[in-house]
């Protein structure tokens, strides 16, 4: 695996990018949303966040994270 170096902030506001599966649109579709959507609510029940923006495109999305103080651990977030 990798070794990013990334700054790690407790209680920090990240800018996050994730892409679908090969790139595959969809997020186009409502099935594709919703599973996102859901995804999300239940992420955040667990590892409470503050989502200051978020962007969707066909393959992708954009966001700007702001973590509870005290918590840097933003990529548990997006598995």
């Amino acid at each position: 695996m990798p070794n990013y170096r990334r700054a790690k902030l407790p209680g920090g506001t990240y800018f996050l990018t994730q892409v679908t599966h090969e790139r595959q649109p969809w997020l186009l579709g409502k099935i594709g949303r919703e599973a996102l959507r859901t995804a999300i609510v239940q992420v955040r029940q667990k590892y409470p966040f503050t989502i200051d923006a978020f962007v969707l495109l066909p393959e992708h999305f954009h966001c700007l994270w702001t973590l509870p103080e005290g918590d840097s651990d933003f990529s548990t977030r997006l598995r």
